[in-house]
């Protein structure tokens, strides 16, 4: 209720002014074209980047001219709202889509605010492929003028390349320099003789890797080699890291806080980790030697990945939580790269690095590399094991990055279609497991499985195909998940109107008949949709009839014939 408060006071505030590049009100009384909405999205969204703004704002069921609260119904469900953001991510530049869309109520009244996220820096928002910008309230396509200002914006300032006037060579920890020094050499061993490196002095040695400029130590040399007191030189950074450990019941076991230096600290954090030898998974054994819970790799890489692309300005925390079977990482910050497919697509090194001194340091001692192996190894880990992905949720409303490592295959079935076709692609590893998960995935990569005859359904109710599901030996949760067809549940539907007479029966004696029979990942309220309109399907099919008030259905002659 307090959320919804502070969303009416910021209507309120928004209607003391006319509508200009960054604010729009559309009466919508009762519908809104997707396309011209499409087209506002990314009008909004430019114009907000370009006066460096946060967000923009659309509000629907107000009219400006005469200054009146209308109203509106347009798409007067949480589903309808959520399939809408879906469909303008669709069409949109990086699939961005609506931060969120606000319902509230004022003066008894249901109006939707629609919060615009600024186009990224660089990049200019189109829809179906063309940029639109505003002319005061105009809507009109992006002029090349405001395009280039975008295109060419300056990157992001790198906060751990900031020098530190007052930290010193005695702030650093003398074990993280030794250590630092003995990764550099190895890092650097086929270009720079260890003899070499082990003449040079401190100072020169933190030039070289990059944590001293211009005589000065940069914030990313407090971070990686800091003893903890020169946490304060660098305020109000927040740098720690927090291990947590819960039991199967989500209780919290124990904990511990951990500072800088974060070269050391690594180290202290993974033998906090209970990685266990397994000897059989669930299911059976499926290697014939001993292996860990979770790759070595892969704790560290997404610790070492937490550091590096921390947003350190935000004050947060980095979190390990130790769960019964996963890990959980989280750190505060954007996804740079937007989303993991293109982490994956990319055979490259990223472009671009919140933190690039700091993750050159983290290079030069041998944390990370920069050519892009990091992520797809430990996705080609999990599989190897024939584990599930890892899986990536990015929060764009409160700025935060988690990832969830497995580390025991809790799912006999997906591992069972890892095992059955070693042709799959990683890409498409991923895909089915976020289809197994209920999660999302784009058109394209849809397209893509339904070509190869992996998965089956519409957007956005997607399951593993029938083949597949024959193969893997889940014809039962594959029948679970798709529900009886549509012939079963005639036939259901027809018995329930013998059995209930001439009293007949309702839509709500149908939906507690049909509960486990629709698809499983159906909502409560698409399961009733799904039934009235059968129900009146059947009716024009006059296989069922209404009682004479109207709230009843019964069967008709016809309908006993076809039991």
């Amino acid at each position: 209720m307090k959320i919804h408060q502070e969303y009416i006071d910021l209507f309120h505030t928004l209607i003391e002014h006319s509508e200009n590049e960054v604010v729009e009100f559309k009466k919508a009384e009762r519908n809104f074209d997707t396309d011209d909405l499409g087209k506002y999205f990314s009008a909004l969204s430019n114009e907000a980047n370009l006066r460096g703004l946060d967000f923009a704002w659309l509000i629907m069921g107000y009219h400006e001219p005469s200054h009146t609260i209308i109203g509106t119904t347009f798409k007067n469900s949480e589903e309808g709202l959520n399939k809408l953001k879906y469909d303008i991510g669709l069409n949109s530049t990086d699939k961005l889509t609506f931060r969120d869309i606000i319902p509230i109520s004022v003066e008894g009244k249901r109006l939707l605010m629609f919060k615009i996220p600024a186009a990224p820096r660089n990049i200019v928002v189109k829809w179906k492929g063309i940029a639109y910008g505003r002319n005061g309230e105009s809507l009109i396509p992006l002029n090349e003028s405001k395009s280039d200002e975008i295109r060419y914006q300056s990157p992001r300032p790198d906060w751990s390349a900031e020098l530190v006037p007052t930290a010193t060579i005695g702030d650093l920890d003398e074990l993280a320099l030794a250590t630092a020094r003995i990764m550099y050499k190895k890092v650097h061993s086929s270009t720079i003789p260890a003899s070499e490196v082990d003449g040079w002095t401190t100072e020169e040695f933190l030039c070289h890797s990059e944590m001293m400029r211009d005589g000065k130590l940069t914030r990313a040399a407090i971070l990686l080699l800091g003893n903890p007191l020169a946490l304060q030189k660098i305020h109000p950074a927040n740098a720690q890291i927090t291990w947590v450990w819960k039991d199967k019941d989500g209780n919290v076991v124990d904990y511990e806080h951990f500072s800088i230096p974060y070269i050391l600290t690594v180290d202290k954090i993974f033998g906090k980790i209970r990685n266990k030898t397994m000897r059989e998974l669930p299911g059976g054994t499926l290697f014939p030697d001993t292996m860990k819970q979770y790759e070595d790799y892969s704790i560290r890489e997404a610790l070492h990945n937490c550091i590096a692309h921390q947003d350190y300005t935000l004050g947060g925390r980095i979190t390990v939580v130790e769960n019964e079977g996963y890990l959980f990482y989280s750190n505060k910050g954007s996804f740079i790269p937007k989303t993991i497919e293109k982490v994956l697509k990319n055979k490259g090194p990223q472009s671009e690095y919140r933190n690039t001194c700091l993750a050159h340091g983290m290079v030069h001692f041998n944390m990370i590399d920069t050519v892009g192996r990091g992520i797809p190894k430990m996705f080609n880990e999990q599989r190897r094991r024939f584990f599930p992905m890892p899986e990536y949720e990015i929060d764009t409303e409160n700025k935060s990055v988690s990832v969830t490592i497995y580390g025991i295959s809790s799912n006999d079935e997906y591992t069972d279609l890892l095992k059955s076709d070693s042709s799959l692609s990683l890409m498409e590893c991923l895909w089915l497991d976020a289809v197994r998960r209920h999660k999302p995935i784009t058109k394209e990569a849809a397209k893509h499985l339904k070509e190869r005859n992996l998965i089956e359904g519409k957007a956005p109710r997607y399951n593993i195909a029938l083949s597949v599901a024959q193969k893997t030996q889940q014809v039962g949760h594959y029948t679970k998940e798709t529900g009886l067809n549509k012939t079963a549940i005639i036939k259901l539907v027809l018995q329930l109107g013998v059995n209930s007479g001439k009293i007949g029966f309702k839509r709500s004696d149908v939906l507690e008949m049909l509960e486990l029979s629709l698809p499983a990942n159906m909502t409560k309220t698409q399961k009733l949709n799904h039934v009235s309109n059968m129900l009146r399907s059947m009716q024009t099919s006059e296989l069922l009839s209404k009682t004479d008030n109207g709230r009843r259905w019964i069967i008709t002659d016809k309908g006993r014939h076809e039991i």
